[in-house]
Protein backbone atom coordinates (compact mmCIF):
# COMPACT_ATOMS: atom_id res chain seq x y z
CA UNK A 1 0.00 0.00 0.00
CA UNK A 2 1.09 3.33 -0.93
CA UNK A 3 0.16 6.26 1.29
CA UNK A 4 -2.00 7.78 -1.59
CA UNK A 5 -3.92 4.96 -0.56
CA UNK A 6 -4.50 5.72 2.76
CA UNK A 7 -4.69 9.32 2.37
CA UNK A 8 -7.60 8.73 0.19
CA UNK A 9 -9.00 6.22 2.73
CA UNK A 10 -8.79 8.89 5.27
CA UNK A 11 -10.55 11.60 3.21
CA UNK A 12 -13.29 9.40 2.45
CA UNK A 13 -15.22 10.57 5.41
CA UNK A 14 -15.08 14.05 4.66
CA UNK A 15 -13.57 17.17 3.63
CA UNK A 16 -10.23 18.01 5.58
CA UNK A 17 -7.73 20.51 5.77
CA UNK A 18 -4.09 19.17 6.22
CA UNK A 19 -3.90 19.69 9.92
CA UNK A 20 -7.30 17.83 10.21
CA UNK A 21 -6.16 14.70 7.81
CA UNK A 22 -2.94 14.92 9.97
CA UNK A 23 -4.98 14.62 13.23
CA UNK A 24 -7.50 12.16 11.66
CA UNK A 25 -4.33 10.06 10.73
CA UNK A 26 -2.71 10.06 14.57
CA UNK A 27 -6.03 8.84 16.01
CA UNK A 28 -7.43 6.21 13.60
CA UNK A 29 -5.07 5.21 10.59
CA UNK A 30 -1.81 5.39 12.44
CA UNK A 31 -3.07 1.64 13.33
CA UNK A 32 -1.96 0.59 10.04
CA UNK A 33 -0.23 3.18 8.61
CA UNK A 34 2.44 6.10 10.17
CA UNK A 35 3.03 9.13 7.99
CA UNK A 36 4.44 12.34 9.14
CA UNK A 37 2.43 15.70 8.54
CA UNK A 38 4.96 16.78 6.03
CA UNK A 39 4.41 13.63 4.07
CA UNK A 40 0.88 13.95 4.57
CA UNK A 41 0.99 17.59 2.97
CA UNK A 42 3.39 16.34 0.28
CA UNK A 43 0.96 13.69 -1.01
CA UNK A 44 -2.24 15.32 -0.74
CA UNK A 45 -0.58 17.94 -3.36
CA UNK A 46 0.32 15.03 -5.55
CA UNK A 47 -2.99 13.73 -5.37
CA UNK A 48 -4.33 16.68 -6.17
CA UNK A 49 -1.95 17.57 -9.39
CA UNK A 50 -3.01 13.86 -10.40
CA UNK A 51 -6.79 14.79 -10.02
CA UNK A 52 -7.73 12.17 -7.07
CA UNK A 53 -8.52 14.78 -4.33
CA UNK A 54 -9.83 17.99 -5.38
CA UNK A 55 -8.42 21.15 -2.89
CA UNK A 56 -10.46 24.49 -2.36
CA UNK A 57 -8.90 27.52 -0.06
CA UNK A 58 -10.96 28.84 2.94
CA UNK A 59 -10.58 32.26 3.83
CA UNK A 60 -10.51 33.15 7.61
CA UNK A 61 -10.45 36.08 9.25
CA UNK A 62 -8.46 35.12 12.53
CA UNK A 63 -6.85 32.80 11.09
CA UNK A 64 -4.46 31.88 8.32
CA UNK A 65 -6.40 30.62 5.48
CA UNK A 66 -6.28 26.84 4.70
CA UNK A 67 -7.25 24.33 1.64
CA UNK A 68 -9.53 21.58 2.64
CA UNK A 69 -9.20 18.43 0.55
CA UNK A 70 -11.94 15.84 -0.94
CA UNK A 71 -11.75 12.54 -2.81
CA UNK A 72 -12.64 13.11 -6.44
CA UNK A 73 -14.83 10.76 -8.55
CA UNK A 74 -11.08 9.62 -9.65
CA UNK A 75 -9.85 8.94 -6.53
CA UNK A 76 -12.79 6.63 -5.65
CA UNK A 77 -11.81 5.10 -8.79
CA UNK A 78 -8.30 4.73 -7.70
CA UNK A 79 -9.45 3.32 -4.48
CA UNK A 80 -11.68 0.68 -5.68
CA UNK A 81 -8.44 -0.80 -8.18
CA UNK A 82 -6.53 -0.56 -5.27
CA UNK A 83 -9.12 -2.84 -3.00
CA UNK A 84 -9.10 -5.11 -5.95
CA UNK A 85 -5.14 -5.66 -5.97
CA UNK A 86 -3.88 -8.55 -3.49
CA UNK A 87 -2.83 -7.30 -0.44
CA UNK A 88 1.02 -8.37 0.32
CA UNK A 89 1.34 -10.39 3.55
CA UNK A 90 1.91 -8.28 6.68
CA UNK A 91 5.66 -8.44 8.26
CA UNK A 92 7.50 -6.97 11.37
CA UNK A 93 10.28 -4.48 11.06
CA UNK A 94 11.01 -3.31 14.59
CA UNK A 95 14.28 -2.52 15.93
CA UNK A 96 13.14 -3.51 19.44
CA UNK A 97 13.33 -6.63 18.79
CA UNK A 98 16.75 -6.67 17.15
CA UNK A 99 17.60 -5.26 20.78
CA UNK A 100 15.73 -8.28 22.27
CA UNK A 101 17.57 -10.43 20.22
CA UNK A 102 20.91 -9.02 21.33
CA UNK A 103 20.04 -8.98 25.01
CA UNK A 104 21.74 -11.42 26.45
CA UNK A 105 25.17 -10.74 25.01
CA UNK A 106 24.93 -6.98 25.71
CA UNK A 107 23.12 -6.45 28.68
CA UNK A 108 19.32 -6.59 29.32
CA UNK A 109 19.10 -3.66 31.37
CA UNK A 110 18.79 -0.99 29.01
CA UNK A 111 16.33 -3.49 26.89
CA UNK A 112 14.42 -3.89 29.67
CA UNK A 113 13.79 -0.15 30.37
CA UNK A 114 12.71 0.01 26.64
CA UNK A 115 10.40 -2.69 26.86
CA UNK A 116 8.68 -1.15 29.92
CA UNK A 117 8.46 2.53 28.02
CA UNK A 118 6.48 0.61 25.47
CA UNK A 119 3.93 -1.33 27.33
CA UNK A 120 3.14 2.25 29.13
CA UNK A 121 3.11 3.47 24.89
CA UNK A 122 0.66 0.31 24.82
CA UNK A 123 -1.47 0.67 27.61
CA UNK A 124 -2.20 4.57 26.89
CA UNK A 125 -3.00 3.78 23.03
CA UNK A 126 -5.23 0.98 24.44
CA UNK A 127 -7.42 3.83 26.20
CA UNK A 128 -6.94 5.88 22.95
CA UNK A 129 -8.72 3.37 21.01
CA UNK A 130 -10.97 2.06 23.59
CA UNK A 131 -12.42 5.83 23.56
CA UNK A 132 -12.54 5.99 19.28
CA UNK A 133 -14.26 2.83 19.16
CA UNK A 134 -16.91 4.10 22.00
CA UNK A 135 -17.45 7.06 19.99
CA UNK A 136 -17.55 5.73 16.52
CA UNK A 137 -20.21 3.33 17.43
CA UNK A 138 -22.09 6.09 19.46
CA UNK A 139 -25.18 4.52 21.48
CA UNK A 140 -24.78 0.64 20.02
CA UNK A 141 -23.29 -2.35 21.14
CA UNK A 142 -20.67 -3.70 19.14
CA UNK A 143 -22.49 -6.40 17.67
CA UNK A 144 -25.55 -3.92 16.95
CA UNK A 145 -22.86 -1.51 15.24
CA UNK A 146 -20.70 -4.06 13.13
CA UNK A 147 -24.55 -5.18 11.93
CA UNK A 148 -26.35 -1.61 11.30
CA UNK A 149 -23.23 0.88 11.65
CA UNK A 150 -23.30 3.18 8.81
CA UNK A 151 -19.92 3.26 8.31
CA UNK A 152 -17.51 0.21 9.78
CA UNK A 153 -14.15 0.44 8.27
CA UNK A 154 -12.65 3.00 10.27
CA UNK A 155 -13.97 0.98 13.17
CA UNK A 156 -12.52 -2.53 12.11
CA UNK A 157 -9.32 -0.96 11.51
CA UNK A 158 -9.50 0.02 15.16
CA UNK A 159 -10.18 -3.33 16.55
CA UNK A 160 -7.33 -4.44 15.06
CA UNK A 161 -5.12 -1.41 16.10
CA UNK A 162 -6.72 -2.65 19.53
CA UNK A 163 -5.57 -6.21 18.89
CA UNK A 164 -1.89 -5.35 17.78
CA UNK A 165 -1.62 -2.86 20.94
CA UNK A 166 -3.32 -5.54 23.65
CA UNK A 167 -0.93 -8.45 22.14
CA UNK A 168 2.41 -6.10 22.00
CA UNK A 169 1.84 -4.82 25.72
CA UNK A 170 1.30 -8.39 26.92
CA UNK A 171 4.60 -9.26 25.25
CA UNK A 172 6.43 -6.39 26.00
CA UNK A 173 5.49 -7.09 29.84
CA UNK A 174 6.43 -11.15 29.79
CA UNK A 175 9.58 -10.02 27.59
CA UNK A 176 10.56 -7.43 30.30
CA UNK A 177 9.71 -10.22 33.19
CA UNK A 178 11.80 -12.60 31.34
CA UNK A 179 14.95 -10.55 31.19
CA UNK A 180 14.53 -9.12 34.42
CA UNK A 181 14.42 -12.26 36.00
CA UNK A 182 17.41 -14.11 34.15
CA UNK A 183 19.21 -10.56 35.10
CA UNK A 184 18.95 -11.46 38.62
CA UNK A 185 19.11 -14.85 38.51
CA UNK A 186 22.80 -14.16 36.42
CA UNK A 187 23.83 -11.58 39.79
CA UNK A 188 23.11 -14.34 42.44
CA UNK A 189 25.93 -16.41 40.73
Amino acid sequence: MALRHAVLAALLDGEYSGYQLAKAFDIGVANFWHALPQQLYAELTKLEKEGLVSGRQVVQETRPNKRLFQVTDAGRAELEAFAETVAKPSFIRDDLLVKVQVADRIGTAPVIGQLEERASAAEAKIELLGKLLRQLRGDMDEEEFLLRGERIGPYLTCLRGLAFEQEHLTWCLRIAGILRERQSNHAER
